[in-house]
């Protein structure tokens, strides 16, 4: 394992490290070892999270020893020896790392990248009840009808005491060594059930004496759960990974919303605890049961009720707004304040305590283990929140009051409610937070955190350390473009101007149809709404093509070459949309699927769309909020007052204003659903910008830092098309331009049998890497044996389908022309590319290599020899045949079977181009009804040596310009004509949309002397048609 020393740190790296991933290692130790805080962007694929780990571990490491084989805080174990207790009381005086990412399923990958590192850290994850808890009953209840159940059982007193929570301090005692190797949630609940001990009260356990402990983000923003967490902050390093939703997380956790259903369910509770407090103070004369407190309560919230509904509601659509400090105003009208406010509190604490042992008491005093909701508690944490920094904060809110439709769900039904709501609009409260606590550095990282200036404005932290890092990819490997216009010239602008037009819909499905057509296997398209999202799919569902007389809808054109999948708006049906796809991915009648899709939901976010199951990303237009929306209206405006203020205090400050902020916002959400492709070195792929705004100079500033220099402005939709071919064509043969040994084995993929709430999220879509592959590195890499290519993994996972080689089939009779003609075609094209699917350390001659799987991914040869060899291996001389097969054999691998096989592959190439030649034109003559005259002159064509060279060379022709499955194709349409299995008619409609792309013009027209003159007029017309389509 490498040893990089970087600050005088010596780092332990799993693998070689690119340079970018050694610049980011750096930045993170002068982080800590400055104590300063860090704004660290990667993009995915980099290894952003491996680097993390090892130099915050290096630099942890090289303070003191980690705290292996600890179960508890040293000052709570007397009996140890003095040594031990001193090198013990030392340790925990060491920083504490809080790794924190925004889902539990990325954290299962984090710990996936800990495993592969040399260190061992104390270490834990924090999980929720949902996932950790054991309990029969307890675990089939949710939220907070869960956690009250929990706590109803870990009474003591209780006669259905929790069995698995009395476990836990035994279990820590006898078993010191727990969280010495990475464990994950998964781990922990097996521990539980094998062993006893509750693994969720195991990780609160245990979590106190850790190294490095491994929590939600949410767990530390959310102040009511943080208070939970027994942590020493005190010159802890804070690190917040995939942290681009980080400010809309801290403003959500410091506001809230009152809607008037939960005030009233609040009322009725209250109601219900006047109710039991009489009933058990006649019953047991317990005197500590006081109703008149919880008609208080339930009188405060009668007039907390009447206040919100007698506030002024000029315009429905404005609502009413006021200041901040406004809502000490509203609650001093009832009495109020912050004096009272703490008794309040207490009294709706014993109001849920109340609820809770009544809920859990069956009619004959047995225990029920029922959990209960109690919406006096979301009450309660709205005064905490309210009152908690006396009024310190206050001016960073607003105070807004709107009118809402009833929900379906509550007994507002049909009628207009309000939702009384105290909006946080400065994020950086609870990152001000962490620094008060003494926190050493806080370290966000991300792929997408750009434009960073504003990011680090909104946190109001200092970051000092920044960074912005290139992608490890080649230049090659990428396609960006913006695509201002479709076919027919009509512009893409997805602005509320002009995105419900007729025009705007239909060009922008043309344009899908075109690149659902280019675009190999998985598509994304990314809409900046659902609205619009919704409104496209439906016109398209109705709506043909206006220049083709039969024309089929554009919906149904898109299903020929993609089959579609539609991103759902409810949550719950999102794992089965996610199945659906990779289902249809692997589906082989068609060339892949499609993800319709919008910016900002779970799509864009958080899953992993490698190779094939992402090689292009559509964005159809900017995501910008919607203007009117009120957190939206009120976050500019108060973005604006404070940038003025700001300005008239300092002449040269730079404050964000609402314009940039409503702006980049919107690039920012772009940025991240880019991001789903080019996951990882060797991945490839393609993103298309379809809006004109994406060609402002200002715009692409803002997309991240890596991408930018690969933008490039399109003016036609067919260079699009042409370029858009190429790269697709070029990149699914050639790859990268310089292969390494790839680090890794290969990832399984996921089945469709596992449960998918137990899959990881950034793993559910990738490919079935089973079989074995062969690699080949550079030759100062590769050494002299062939041998251990085996066992290497593709690097490059294309999923073009023809993947089986037969090079040991023998040419048959003109019988069996067709079929051996394409395996063979299949073999010169793979194997003058590189891709070599066997192993050939023991191949003798003439033996023949057992197919691959379909499902086996790709490895393919790149450099500038290899496109030499494979445009000259189609000339007829034999000897220059050998001899660029020598050239290329001596240039990739220096191997004699490699050569052999070059050989042997480039003559059957040969042999099967010389027979085809012959049948070209006899397959269309034989296939239909033509006249006996024609024949004749036909036959006297064919039999000619110029004739002989011309129908050669087209074929050459059509090899080079078709990709591997496309020629497959184009050899099926000729043994189908010869079986009289499809009509002319079908098979020149379909070889004209072969033909049809700007790089395949000569293809398209020369094809027409091979077709009879009284056929030249139909497929003048389906050339005409295709082209139409194509916008050429």
């Amino acid at each position: 394992m490498p040893t990089y020393n970087l600050r005088g740190i010596n780092v332990d790296f799993p693998y070689e490290a690119y340079d970018c991933q050694l610049v980011y290692m750096e930045k993170v130790i002068q982080a800590l070892q400055t104590k300063s805080n860090a704004l660290l962007e990667s993009p995915t694929g980099t290894g952003k999270t491996l680097c993390l780990l090892c130099a915050t571990l290096a630099w942890r490491k090289s303070l003191g020893g980690f705290s292996r084989g600890r179960s508890e805080r040293s000052s709570q174990l007397s009996s140890q020896d003095p040594d031990e207790s001193s090198r013990e009381s030392q340790s925990s005086k060491l920083p504490t790392i809080i790794y924190t990412s925004r889902t539990h399923s990325q954290l299962r990958q984090v710990i996936q990248e800990l495993k592969s590192t040399n260190y061992r850290p104390k270490m834990v994850v924090l999980g929720s009840r949902e996932q950790l808890c054991i309990h029969e009953k307890v675990r089939s209840l949710h939220g907070k009808a869960q956690t009250n159940a929990c706590h109803a059982l870990c009474k003591k007193r209780k006669k259905h005491y929790c069995a698995h929570f009395s476990r836990v301090s035994e279990f820590l005692r006898s078993n010191p060594g727990l969280g010495d190797e990475p464990v994950d949630i998964e781990d922990l609940v097996n521990i539980g059930r094998s062993c006893g001990p509750c693994p969720y009260y195991l990780s609160r356990e245990l979590h106190k004496v850790v190294d490095i402990l491994f929590t939600p983000y949410n767990y530390l923003i959310d102040r009511g759960y943080r208070k939970t967490l027994n942590i020493e902050w005190q010159n802890s390093v804070l690190i917040f990974d995939e942290a681009h939703n980080l400010e809309g997380l801290c403003a959500d956790a410091a506001s809230f919303d009152l809607p008037s259903s939960l005030l009233s369910a609040c009322i009725s509770e209250a109601k219900s605890c006047v109710d039991l407090s009489i009933s058990r103070r006649d019953k047991s004369n317990d005197k500590s049961c006081k109703p008149d407190n919880f008609a208080i309560l339930r009188a405060l919230l009668l007039k907390l009720e009447k206040r919100i509904a007698e506030v002024p509601i000029d315009s429905k659509e404005l609502g009413f707004t006021k200041p901040g400090p406004y809502i000490y105003e509203l609650l001093a009208d009832l009495n109020v304040t912050t004096k009272t406010a703490t008794m309040l509190i207490d009294i709706i604490d014993e109001a849920v305590l109340l609820l809770e042992e009544d809920a859990n008491i069956s009619d004959d005093g047995g225990q029920k283990t029922k959990g209960t909701v109690c919406r006096l508690e979301s009450m309660g944490d709205i005064f905490k929140l309210i009152f908690r920094d006396n009024y310190s904060h206050a001016n960073n809110y607003r105070v807004h009051v709107q009118e809402v439709e009833g929900s379906t769900l509550d007994a507002f039904k049909g009628k207009t409610s309000r939702i009384l709501s105290w909006w946080c609009f400065n994020p950086g409260i609870a990152m001000e937070e962490f620094s008060r606590f003494g926190v050493r550095s806080i370290v966000l990282t991300s792929g997408t955190l750009s434009p960073m200036d504003s990011f680090a404005e909104e946190l109001k932290l200092e970051f000092p350390i920044r960074l912005e890092n290139p992608h490890v990819i080649t230049e090659n490997q990428i396609w960006a473009g913006v695509v201002p216009a479709g076919p027919s010239g009509y512009a893409f602008n997805s602005s509320y101007r002009s995105r419900d037009s007729l025009e705007y819909k239909q060009e922008l499905g043309n344009a899908i149809v075109n690149f659902a057509r280019i675009v190999p296997n998985g598509l994304l398209v990314f809409f900046p709404s659902y609205y619009l999202l919704d409104q496209c799919i439906g016109c398209w569902k109705t709506m043909g093509h206006t220049n083709l007389s039969n024309s089929s809808t554009i919906w149904e054109r898109i299903c020929k070459h993609k089959l579609p999948v539609v991103e759902p708006r409810q949550s719950s049906l999102f794992p089965m949309s996610i199945e659906d796809y990779m289902t249809k991915l692997k589906d082989k009648s068609a060339s892949g699927a499609v993800f319709f899709a919008v910016c900002r939901g779970k799509v864009s976010e958080g899953l992993d769309f490698a190779d094939h199951a992402g090689r292009a990303v559509v964005i159809t237009g900017i995501p910008f909020a919607t203007r009117t929306d009120p957190k939206v209206r009120l976050k500019r405006e108060y973005l604006d007052e404070h940038a003025q203020l700001q300005q008239l205090g300092q002449k040269n400050s730079q404050a964000l204003t609402g314009e940039e902020w409503y702006s980049q916002q919107a690039s920012r959400a772009v940025n991240q659903a880019v991001g789903r492709v080019i996951r990882h070195r060797h991945d490839y792929g393609a993103i298309i910008f379809c809006d004109e705004r994406f060609s402002n100079s200002n715009r692409q500033s803002q997309m991240s830092l890596w991408m930018q220099p690969h933008v490039k402005c399109y003016s036609k939709f067919g260079d699009v098309v042409f370029t858009l071919t190429r790269f697709f064509r070029d990149g699914g043969i050639c790859g990268p331009t310089k292969l390494e040994l790839t680090r890794n084995s290969c990832q399984g993929n996921v089945e469709s049998s596992q449960p998918l709430d137990k899959l990881h999220s950034d793993k559910l879509l990738t490919t079935d890497t089973s079989c074995t592959v062969v690699s080949v590195s550079s030759p100062k890499k590769r050494g002299t044996s062939l041998s251990h290519l085996t066992e290497v993994v593709p690097a490059n996972r294309s999923s073009l389908t023809s993947h089986k080689l037969n090079i040991g089939l023998k040419l048959s009779s003109n019988a069996n022309l067709l079929s051996h003609l394409s395996t063979n075609m299949q073999c010169s094209f793979k194997d003058a590319v590189g891709s070599t699917n066997y192993d050939l350390s023991g191949t003798k001659s003439g033996q023949c290599i057992a197919p691959c799987s379909l499902k086996k991914p790709r490895l393919v040869i790149t450099g500038h020899e290899q496109t030499e060899s494979f445009e000259k291996s189609d000339e007829p001389s034999c000897s220059r045949e050998n001899s660029h097969a020598t050239s290329y054999s001596t240039g990739f691998l220096k191997n004699e079977k490699l050569q052999w096989f070059n050989d042997r592959s480039k003559q059957n190439a040969q042999d099967s181009r010389r027979l085809l030649e012959s049948e070209v034109k006899v397959k269309i003559m034989t296939s239909t009804s033509i006249d006996p005259k024609d024949k004749e002159k036909n036959s006297a064509s064919t039999a000619s040596n110029d004739e002989e060279r011309k129908g050669s060379a087209f074929l050459i022709q059509v090899q080079e310009k078709l990709t591997d499955a496309e020629y497959k194709e184009f050899v099926s349409f000729m043994k189908a004509l010869k079986s009289k299995a499809m009509k002319i008619g079908h098979v020149l409609e379909s070889i004209a949309r072969l033909f049809s792309l700007p790089d395949r013009l000569p293809l398209l027209h020369g094809f027409k002397d091979y077709i009879p003159a009284k056929y030249h007029s139909m497929y003048d017309h389906h050339v005409q048609a295709n082209q139409n389509v194509a916008g050429l």
